[in-house]
This record gives structure tokens, sequence and C-alpha cells, in this order.
């Protein structure tokens, strides 16, 4: 008798397109990036090969290795990866997904970036260096100088990995490093210091507690000079080729994100260029902040569709209880709810992609709804990328929990997107700050908000009761996260209104606006059409 027959188990989901996503698609061509399609589409097939997900899953299996001195003894303060990582590295860096927009100008070039970072979702941790090479360029040019030397090395699509002269390589990665250890999200209590030197450099001395990938070739990081806290780019490798003294503590064993080298480092007397005025440090990397702000969003949303696609492909191959699951109510309550959450967060997302590219080139509009809709959702939707992992990986039942198949590590990538950048309370808080200090930004939202009027009773409710809320401000600290929420979740259900099949809108409106919903996934009221909503998460083959 065989006892090892296998049956009623799922095939592999491998071979299909992950850009084929309903709402990226109409999102590209909706926010001016239409252009870009046949790359964008090339990328969603590649990281949907077998090749691609095997690199994703050695890179993260075997994670970096800290050697801060040779055999000899001498002090090398090197990362080594394993092959799979720079394949991904240079993957991405070939397709533009790091800096290369800035040496674009066709309208929509940073929309098209978005939408590449979205699909090549096969490993989050090397998406780290290249989200901040991406963050650094609009930072670096508070300093006209730097980036003239720079920019068009950043910007370039060779990945030229290794410790050399930044001036002399073909291509480069960059990083930011700003937290320490007693301040942490509060970078105005940094205690690293920054010295004027007579040939107009600046001598750095101190710790910082978070700095990820630190092979990259230079980094934008915050010290305290006479003036002020003042923003610094300090090279790995010093022009000439002498190494800068930045040495390494610790590489820093984390829940997730593992292919990414995140240390504890120190600042030698190491050398550093000014960026922007001294004492303007937190104003000069604020825009690189923004930036990577978006990436939170894109890398969340595009964790919520990943794990929506395993937990849909597993339930129209999976049989229980005499049907495909797929065909089972309950099930398809829980999957339309899934659908809905990711189809809400990444429709967000493609639209704030639009307003960061049409604010790049001078729309002071959009630039300023991407101030408060950018915090907003960076607060909801990251938050809400964990809880969605969660319930696509029960989908799978005991398999889901399994290593194998690869929930496991989507589960643990999408907690650090909330972090990231600010947590929860730095982003609600950073939304207050925004309404009170750039009341225009207000304005754009709610010029946005009203596009969407009229065409349903629940979403008018909702932005009156918004506008409400924003009148009273006793304990409004207190609040912040509830009124933060209402923000995103408006945000959210305008677009969805406005651009999204009738049921997606619809089940968004009875559940999130209405209530007319429980606590967990799953609990849609009864009456919603269902079927066009789980269409929607076929995956392109």
């Amino acid at each position: 008798m065989p006892t090892h027959e296998v049956l009623n188990q799922v095939p592999p989901l491998v071979g299909h397109d992950t850009s084929a996503d309903p709402a990226l698609l109409e999102g590209i061509e909706r926010e001016g990036a239409g252009w870009a399609l046949p790359e964008i589409q090339a990328v969603g097939r590649l990281a949907g090969t077998p090749e691609a997900m095997d690199l994703g899953r050695l890179a993260e299996r075997v994670p970096p290795r800290l050697h801060t001195h040779d055999r000899y003894g001498r002090r090398v303060d090197e990362v080594e990866y394993v092959p799979a990582y720079h394949r991904l590295m240079e993957t991405a860096v070939t397709h533009g997904i790091h800096a290369a927009p800035w040496a674009d100008d066709r309208p929509g070039a940073h929309v098209a970036r978005a939408a590449k970072f979205y699909a090549w979702n096969v490993d989050a941790g090397h998406g780290c260096p290249i989200s901040m090479t991406y963050a650094v360029v609009p930072a670096l040019r508070a300093n006209p100088d730097l980036a003239a030397r720079f920019e068009p090395l950043l910007t370039n699509r060779e990945y030229d990995f290794g410790l050399r002269d930044p001036e002399t390589k073909r291509g480069l990665i960059a990083g930011m490093s700003m937290t320490e250890k007693q301040g942490g999200s509060d970078v105005r209590a940094n205690t690293t210091t920054a010295t004027p030197q007579p040939d107009g450099t600046y001598r750095v001395v101190g710790h910082k507690w978070f700095t990820s990938a630190p092979m990259s070739d230079m980094f934008l990081t915050l010290a305290q000079a006479p003036g002020g806290l003042s923003c610094f780019l300090l090279p790995r490798v010093l022009p000439g080729g002498e190494a800068n003294p930045i040495r390494f503590v610790r590489l820093k064993d984390k829940l997730g994100n593992r292919s990414n080298a995140s240390s504890e480092i120190e600042y030698d007397d190491a050398v550093g260029w000014l960026v922007g005025e001294e004492g303007k440090g937190v104003k000069t990397i604020v825009e690189m902040v923004n930036m990577t702000r978006l990436d939170c969003v894109i890398g969340s949303a595009s964790g919520m569709r990943t794990a929506l696609l395993y937990a849909a492909h597993h339930a129209r191959h999976r049989a229980a209880f005499g049907k495909l699951l797929i065909d089972q109510p309950l099930m398809r309550n829980v999957l339309a709810d899934l659908t809905v959450e990711s189809e809400a967060a990444t429709t967000a997302m493609m639209r704030l992609a639009g307003a960061n590219d049409r604010a790049i080139h001078g729309d002071a509009a959009e630039g300023a709804l991407r101030r408060l809709a950018l915090a907003a959702t960076k607060y909801y939707v990251c938050k809400r990328g964990p809880v969605l992992a969660n319930e696509a990986l029960e989908c799978l039942g005991g398999n889901g929990y399994i290593e194998d198949f690869d929930m496991a590590r989507i589960y643990r990538e999408l907690p650090l997107l909330s972090i990231w950048e600010g947590s929860g309370n730095v982003a609600a808080l950073d939304a207050l700050r925004a309404i009170g200090r750039e009341p225009e930004s207000l304005d754009a939202f709610f010029d946005e908000a009203e596009l969407a009027l009229g065409a349903d009773q629940r979403y008018d409710d909702a932005v009156g009761a918004l506008k409400k809320e924003l009148t009273q401000f006793d304990d409004i600290e207190l609040r912040a996260r509830r009124l933060v929420e209402q923000i995103a979740v408006v945000f959210q259900a305008g677009l969805l209104i406005r651009h999204a099949p009738s049921a997606v809108a619809d089940a968004f409106c009875a559940s999130r606006l209405a209530r007319d919903w429980g606590s967990a996934f799953g609990t849609l009221p009864a009456g919603l059409d269902l079927a066009p909503i789980l269409e929607r998460t076929e995956p392109g083959f």
C-alpha cells in the first residue's frame, strides 16, 4: 500500500506576472506611466520565475556575515553577502528601480519606478538599499557640487559592488544613517558630532544604532555641528582610495528582512561633507524620508497583494468537504475581504506615486496632497499589512506556517514597514503637524476627497464626519491615531469609488465606512457581489 501518495496538494504559484494586478495596471495608466508598461511587465514576469523566487529565498535564508578584521588582524569592516543577493541587486539596478527616475524627465517616470518596485517582490531585504538610493538624490541636491559629482553615478543602471573610491565606480548605492540608541526617532537627541576642518570637510565622531546596508558606497547622516543638527554625506571610501574610518560594531539579529544587513556603526573621526546648511539637517533630510515613506507604502501594498495571491491560489486548488475552498461561502468572504483591503492599499499607493511624480515636476497642489495623504497612508496601510498577511497565512492552514511555503517570510517582512521611517505614533503625529503647519495640505486633501462626493451616501457621511472631527482640538494628540485612520480610509474610499469596480467600492464602503463589519477579515455583510471581487485575484500567466 502506498503511504506517501500526494493528493489534494496545491501546485506552486510560479510562472506568473506579478504586475498583472488590475489595481496596479489601472493605476499605471491613470497616473501617466502607461508608456513604461512593457518594462514593468518584464519585471513582473521575471519576478514570477522559479529562478527569481529561489534567489529571494536563498538571500533570506543565508543572511549576510560581518567581518570586522581580516585574517591578519587588519581592520576591514566588511559585510559578505551570498551571490543571490548580488543577483537581486543587479536586476533591480538594471531595471532602474533604484535612482534611475531622477535622470528621466518624462512625466510618469517616478510612477513607473513605483510600479516596478511593487512588482519586483521576490525579496524585501535588498529593497532597502534600492529604496535608500532612490531617496538620497533629492536630499543630496541641497549641495549642488556633491549632486553634480555623484548623482550621475547614483542614477546609472550598473550595479558595481565593492569598496573603492566612489568616483572610480560605474554605479553607486547610497544609504541613510540617522538614529542613535538614546534617541531613536527623536533624532534631535543625537550626540554624534561634526567638527569643521580647514579644507571644508567635517570630522564626524559618534555612533548610530541602525544603519542598513552598510556596504553602500555612501551615507547621509545627521550629526551636531557648531550650528546645530546638520546633514552630511559620508563615503565608505575617500577620494584616492583610503577607507573612511567607519567601524562596524555588529549586525542586528532581526525578525525579518534578513537578507539586508542592518548594523550598528561608529564614526571614528570619519570625513563628511556638509549637505545643506548647518542646523538644517532635519529639513535637508526630510525629502529623503518622504521618498522612503512612499516606498514603505509600496512595499506594504506589494506584500499584501503577494499574500493574497498565495491564499487565493491555494483556495482555487485545495478541496475540503466536497468542493474547492474557493467555492466555500466563508472562504469566499475571507478572500473577498482581503482583496478589498489589498486593492484599497494599491490604489492609494498609485495615487501617491502620481502625486509624488507631479510634485517633483513642480505641481504645488500635488505636493501639498502628498504631504498629508502620504503620512496618513503610511500610518494606516503599513499597519494593515501584517494583519492581512496573518489572515492570508491562515488560509493555507498548517502549510502557511511552514517556511517552505513562503507565507512565513511575507509575514515576517511586513511589520518592518510600519516601523521604518517612523512607527505608528510618529507617522500619526506627523500627519497632525502637516494639518497644523501646512493648512494647504488639508485643503488639497479635501479637494481630492470632494471629487467622489455624491456617488455613495456612506462616503458622503464619512467625509462630513471627518470634517467635524477636525474642528475638535481637545486631546487631539490623544486622538491622533483615530483621526489619521479616518483620513486614510476616506482617502482610500474616495479613490475606490472613482476608479475601482463598483463591487469593490461597495464592499469597502459597507465595511470600512458604514462599519457593517467584524473585527477580523472575512466578516463582510451579506448581500455583496463577491464574484467580481474574487476575479481580481487571478494571477497573470
